[in-house]
């Protein structure tokens, strides 16, 4: 089980990337269209006022039971504990354990 305070830290940061996304879309289209230098500047600045946090590329895959951030399968939203339990219960269906 994670850290009660990283998997709130996960929350904050997906609400700043929803609330600011669009906000830091346009701006970065506006840095790209752009092609004087102290107008980017200037694009650039404002983009560097927003949360540190609100950057897509701060977000991390957790668990959605433990909260684990290594051994995580995308197409479950599992950690790889999680996805065994589950798969040998019958939770998950059309996965089963491999054998050969």
């Amino acid at each position: 089980m994670s850290r009660k305070a990283l998997i709130e830290r996960q929350r904050k940061r997906e609400f700043l990337v929803k609330k600011y996304g669009v906000r830091r879309q346009k701006l970065k289209l506006q840095i790209k269209k752009e092609t004087s230098l102290p107008k980017k500047f200037l694009f650039q600045q404002k983009l560097q006022k927003f949360p540190r946090d609100s950057s897509y590329v701060r977000l991390h895959n957790r668990c959605l039971f433990s909260g684990r951030p290594k051994g995580f399968y995308r197409y479950f939203q599992l950690s790889r504990h999680f996805l065994r339990e589950m798969a040998l219960i019958g939770y998950l269906p059309g996965v089963q354990k491999a054998s050969w």
